[in-house]
């Protein structure tokens, strides 16, 4: 056991030493990484979890409190308080937003497709911090359910303000909680790592998808390479299936349950307990999708809860069994989006691969949440038939996709197993050298795809 632990620490120093022939992340001020024992490797993630973690779900959590007032804003003109969008926008809505800014019929739904595109560099930032860990992606994005949670009771406390200072109670939502945002942004420039920490760091991202590194400068075949690789447009259409049911709940959800026959007010309160809900499922499916190093199994469970809670939304069951499905569909979207992030960055090799890839996965995925925002129209009112219907065929259209990357996946990487066997068998040296596996990135033949 000792012999075993010696050999992966030379490891370690070869592959240290190996590496200091590339740039540490583009930062030559950088010192070499030092080579740290599992204990000492173990302190500094503890280190780096407990300062990185709670500062980026802060903002996440704001990012989607910001987007969810709107809705709650629009209620209110209708009667003191009112409902429905994604959190600010949802409960801004409800305060009194349409009226006073004269949006009429969709007019609202056509602005809550700005609001989209621009919660995509939000979505862009948790893929390219935390890409190579379920459970962390899934301790940010949770942020995003509790911000759900939170939502419905801030704007229900702010919506006393009405009057103050002149102001509609729509109006506080958005200055009070742009406030906050601005106080966090502030908070997220302050730096804890030291240079030895820092290099150490690059150094083992550097590492972590491949046994020989990655390649340090940008050329244009990493842009090519990342738009011709099937992977990641299969991967768009999968994401497209959990967006546009994370959407439509959330800018929806207040005025979905406000069709059930409750007050404004009891419809924020109600609003609650389904994100509560959300937030135990996404941290679940992180950890045990982490423990067994898969992804689609739970992409597959958010899915099929997702799919349930429509069907039982767009028929006539009884509000209370409605209500009950309003609780699958907000779990089982948010549960299955960290897997879907965290499954094409498994499987994307190449720093800039991996970057430009997601960025395509997560910039054009995002679409159909514009879609999204536009299929619960006022005018199809209380059963919204249409756009449970369109929630329906994107939930379809991700529960034919996920068997068909897990079967390819499978198959590739058999055959790499099998070409493997052989190669040892016959006891050929690898034919390629250490560049050129670097270049190959996930196209390698020691490479081998999360399912």
């Amino acid at each position: 056991m000792s012999q075993e632990k010696e050999q992966h620490s030379n490891d370690e120093k070869v592959s240290i030493q190996d590496s200091a022939v590339f740039d540490f992340g583009g930062d030559s001020t950088l010192p070499p990484p030092p080579v740290l024992d599992e204990a000492e490797e173990k302190t500094l993630y503890r280190k780096l979890d407990a300062r990185l973690m709670p500062i980026l779900a802060l903002l996440y959590l704001l990012s989607f409190i910001d987007r969810g007032e709107h809705a709650s804003v629009s209620f209110c003109s209708k009667s003191q308080l009112t409902f429905s969008k994604a959190t600010l926008a949802r409960n801004a809505k409800l305060q009194g937003l349409t009226t006073q800014l004269h949006l009429s019929g969709n007019q609202y739904n056509i602005a809550l497709v700005r609001d989209t595109f621009l919660s995509e560099y939000a979505s862009r930032f948790t893929a390219n911090a935390l890409d190579h860990l379920q459970y962390r992606i899934g301790l940010f994005f949770g942020a995003a359910s509790v911000a759900g949670a939170f939502s419905g009771l801030l704007a229900y406390g702010i919506s006393f303000m009405k009057g103050v200072g002149g102001l509609e109670g729509w109006s506080w939502i958005f200055i009070l909680e742009g406030i906050l945002t601005v106080l966090a942004g502030c908070l997220a420039l302050l730096g804890f790592l030291t240079p030895d920490e820092r290099a150490y760091i690059i150094w083992k991202k550097k590492y972590d998808n491949s046994s020989v590194g990655e390649e340090e400068h940008f050329e244009m075949r990493h842009f090519w390479s990342a738009v011709c690789d099937w992977q990641v447009w299969l991967h768009i259409l999968i994401y497209m299936s959990i967006v546009a049911p994370l959407y439509g709940i959330t800018l929806f959800l207040p005025s979905i349950i406000n069709t059930f026959g409750y007050t404004p007010a009891i419809s924020q309160l109600l609003t609650v307990p389904p994100y509560v809900f959300a937030t135990i499922v996404l941290y679940a499916f992180a950890h045990y999708s982490d423990k067994i190093q898969m992804r689609s199994p739970f992409i597959v469970g958010g899915l099929t809860m997702c799919l349930i809670g429509f069907s039982i939304n767009i028929s006539s069951a009884p509000h209370g069994v409605k209500y009950f499905g309003t609780f699958l569909v907000v779990g089982g979207s948010y549960s299955a989006f960290p897997g879907i992030v965290a499954w094409l960055g498994n499987n994307l090799a190449g720093q800039y691969k991996r970057g430009i890839g997601m960025a395509l996965h997560i910039g054009i995925g995002n679409f159909s949440g514009a879609i999204a925002c536009n299929i619960y129209r006022a005018q199809d009112s209380p059963r919204y038939i249409p756009g449970h219907g369109l929630e329906l065929m994107f939930v379809g259209l991700g529960l034919v996709c996920v068997p068909i990357a897990v079967l390819s996946y499978s198959r590739i990487n058999n055959k790499r197993d099998a070409l493997e066997k052989a190669r040892v068998e016959r006891g050929d040296a690898s034919e390629y050298t250490l560049e050129e596996l670097r270049k190959l990135g996930d196209r390698a033949p020691d490479f081998r795809y999360t399912l």
